[in-house]
C-alpha cells in the first residue's frame, strides 16, 4: 500500500454541519444540535436498486420509500467489490480492499493477516471519540439479525463493543452496523420469504434482457423481489424502535446494500448488477427531506462521512471521501475490483463515470462462467443459461455471458446501453473515452499499489 500519513482528531460537528449541510431554518442564536448524533448503518445483503422508490415495478417497499421521502436518495452509489467479504473489508476501513490486501473473497481467515499500518477499522476512531460501537443482533422486536463481519483480515481487538445500542452508557452516542440477510440467497429465499403476505407473481416481473424469459428465471427473480419486500418490513420495525425509544430525531440512519444482487451475471461481476446499490440517508431536521442526489458515491465514502458526522477528522490515508458538508469532495469516477471468488480465480477492474464504464479482464482466456460451486448449486439461472445455450435457445444478449472467453477490454455507454450489452472498446468513435479510462485505471493501480498485481500466497479452498 502506498505510504500516506494519518492525521486524525476530534473535530467540531457544529462547524461541519453549519457550513455545508442542508438543514432546516432555525433562529440564529439557537444551536443546531445539543449532542452528537447516533449513527445506524443498515446493510441489506446482495441487493441492487430494486426498490419501488428507484422505479422498480411490482415490488412494494413502503418503509424505504418513506425513508427516501424523509431524506436523501442516491442514484449512483457503488460498492468497491461485487461480493461481501472484500466489500465489507473496504467498508469497515474506508479503504479499497485492494489497498489493504483484502481483495480475495474469504481470504486471510486463519493465517493471522493484519491490516497494514496505519489502517484501522473506523470503529477504532469512533470509540476514541466516545462512541459505543455495535454489531446489532436483535434489531427490533421480532427481527433478529446476523452479527456478520466477514472481514478478510484479523483485527487487533474486537471491532465492535456490543450487540445492542441499549448496552451503552446513559447519554453515550452509538454507531451501529446492522445486517439484514433475508435478501441473501439461501434459507430465507426458500422458507422465510413465503411467510410474507404480499406475493409477487412470476409472470409480472420484468427481467433484464440478458436473462432468458423462462419460468425458472421468472420464479427466481420474483423470489428475489419478495425477499426485498420482507427486508423492507424489517426496516420499518427498526425505524419504529428508534421512534419508540425517543432517539429517532438524533439518529442518522443510512441504508445501503453490501454488494449487488445475487443473480448469475450480477454478484461476483463488475456489471451494474454486481456493484450498483441503493443508498438512502435520513436525519430528521438536519438533512433536507426529499432530495435525490446523482453524485457518484463509493461505499467507502459512507465510511469517511460517518467519521465526519461523529466529529472525527477522517485520517488522511483514507481512500473514502466525505460526501456531506463543506468538506465534501465529489468524484469524477468510481473504481471497483473483482478477484478470486471462492475456488474460482479471476481478476477484473472497472472504472465508471456518470456515462461510461470500462472493464479490464486480466484473464480473458477463461470464461465468465468458470466452474464455481456456489453459483452452480445456489443459482438456478446459472445452470439454466448453460442448458439453453447448449440447445441454441439464447438470444445474442443472453449468449454474451456464456461465451468461452472474455474480451480483454469492455466499454459501455450506460446512457444508451444501461444493460451493458454493446461492447464499444473497439469502436473507432469511442477510442478517446477508452484511452482516458485506461489511463485512469493504470494510474489508480500504480498509486494505490493494487495488491491484485501480486500472486496470492495461499489459495483458499472450501473445506470438504
Amino acid at each position: 500500500m502506498r505510504k500516506r500519513t494519518a492525521f486524525y482528531g476530534l473535530a467540531a460537528l457544529l462547524l461541519f454541519l453549519s457550513t455545508g449541510l442542508s438543514v432546516s431554518v432555525r433562529p440564529a442564536d439557537e444551536p443546531l444540535f445539543t449532542q452528537r448524533p447516533n449513527i445506524l448503518w443498515i446493510l441489506s445483503e446482495d441487493i441492487s436498486t430494486e426498490l419501488a422508490c428507484y422505479g422498480t415495478p411490482v415490488v412494494q417497499t413502503p418503509n424505504l420509500d418513506q425513508m427516501a421521502k424523509d431524506g436523501i436518495r442516491y442514484t449512483n452509489a457503488f460498492t468497491t467489490a461485487p461480493v461481501c467479504s472484500p466489500s465489507r473489508s473496504a467498508i469497515i476501513t474506508g479503504m479499497y480492499q485492494t489497498s489493504i490486501g483484502a481483495h480475495n473473497h474469504r481470504s486471510h481467515r486463519d493465517d493471522g493477516y493484519k491490516l497494514p499500518a496505519p489502517v484501522k477499522p473506523i470503529t477504532d476512531y469512533l470509540r476514541q471519540a466516545g462512541y459505543y460501537t455495535v454489531n446489532v443482533k436483535t434489531a427490533a422486536p421480532g427481527v433478529t439479525t446476523p452479527t456478520k463481519t466477514d472481514f478478510n483480515f484479523l483485527p487487533d481487538h474486537p471491532v465492535f463493543d456490543g450487540t445492542d445500542w441499549n448496552q451503552r452508557q446513559p447519554g453515550q452516542p452509538f454507531f451501529a452496523q446492522l445486517t439484514i440477510d433475508e435478501t441473501h440467497r439461501g434459507k430465507a429465499w426458500k422458507t422465510v420469504v413465503k411467510q410474507h403476505e404480499s406475493h409477487i407473481r412470476p409472470e409480472d416481473v420484468v427481467l433484464p434482457p440478458y436473462y432468458p424469459d423462462h419460468p425458472v428465471a421468472r420464479a427466481d427473480w420474483a423470489t428475489y423481489l419478495e425477499s426485498i419486500q420482507l427486508m423492507d418490513s424489517y426496516v420499518g420495525k427498526i425505524l419504529q424502535r428508534l421512534k419508540d425509544e425517543g432517539i429517532a430525531d438524533n439518529t442518522v440512519v443510512i441504508f445501503s446494500g453490501d454488494n449487488g444482487r445475487c443473480h448469475a451475471r450480477d454478484k461476483q461481476f463488475l456489471y451494474e448488477g454486481g456493484i450498483h446499490v441503493p443508498l438512502i440517508i435520513r436525519w430528521p431536521g438536519k438533512l433536507k427531506a426529499g432530495q435525490v442526489n446523482t453524485d457518484l458515491i463509493s461505499a467507502i465514502d459512507i465510511s469517511a462521512t460517518i467519521l465526519k458526522l461523529a466529529g472525527v477528522t477522517p485520517p488522511a490515508y483514507l481512500d473514502g471521501r466525505v460526501m456531506l458538508g463543506k468538506d465534501a469532495k465529489k468524484r469524477d469516477y468510481i473504481i471497483a475490483a473483482r478477484d478470486r471468488m471462492d475456488e474460482t480465480v479471476d481478476k477484473m477492474r472497472c472504472v465508471r463515470d456518470k456515462r461510461f464504464k470500462y472493464i479490464r479482464n486480466y484473464r480473458p482466456e477463461v470464461p465468465y462462467m468458470q466452474p464455481n460451486a456456489y453459483k452452480e448449486t445456489e443459482y438456478p439461472m446459472w445452470n439454466l443459461l448453460k442448458e439453453l445455450n447448449q440447445q441454441g435457445k439464447l438470444t445474442s444478449a443472453q449468449a454474451l455471458f456464456v461465451a468461452p472467453t472474455k474480451p480483454t477490454e469492455e466499454l459501455y455507454d450506460l446512457q444508451a446501453d444501461p444493460h451493458e450489452l454493446s461492447n464499444l472498446a473497439a469502436s473507432a468513435k469511442h477510442q478517446k473515452t477508452r484511452d482516458r479510462m485506461r489511463t485512469i485505471l493504470d494510474t489508480w493501480v500504480r498509486e494505490t499499489n493494487d495488491q491484485g498485481q501480486y500472486p496470492e500466497e495461499k489459495i483458499w479452498l472450501p473445506k470438504k
